[in-house]
């Protein structure tokens, strides 16, 4: 990221600046600390195009070898639709949530996909599993 987009809002519409908010989880500074928050960091990650970080936050019984992002879609924002667990306390948990998006140089609309997700500990740190 730019220096001069330290303050930039972070993608996961949390209300926080990048920097402040899933950046560091990007970069590898903490853990997050519930399954919400991973899902926040992941959707920013595709926001800001870091495969590294979804690979690293994905369950090692369903990750791919390799992930590929399409830089034909730019994601907008995101909505958190509901959390079951997932807390400090679980070791498994679900997060339901809206993500949009726009395709470059397609239809100007903004498209979405709604997704139920996943997500338990590994060796202490929360990991995407998989839809449910």
């Amino acid at each position: 990221m730019a220096k001069n987009d330290a303050r930039r809002a972070c993608p996961c519409c949390s209300g926080k600046p990048y920097t402040e908010c899933c950046g560091p989880l990007h970069a590898g500074v903490g853990r997050a600390a519930t399954a919400e928050q991973l899902m926040r960091s992941r959707f920013s990650a595709f926001a800001v195009g870091d495969a590294a970080y979804l690979l690293r936050s994905w369950h090692s019984t369903t990750r791919p070898a390799r992930l590929s992002l399409d830089d034909g879609t730019n994601w907008t924002r995101l909505e958190i639709l509901g959390a079951k667990d997932g807390g400090p306390f679980h070791s498994a948990g679900t997060v339901e949530f809206r993500a949009y998006y726009r395709e470059r140089g397609g239809a100007a609309a903004e498209q979405s996909m709604h997704e139920n997700s996943s997500f338990a500990r590994e060796d202490g740190a929360w990991v995407y599993v998989s839809a449910v």
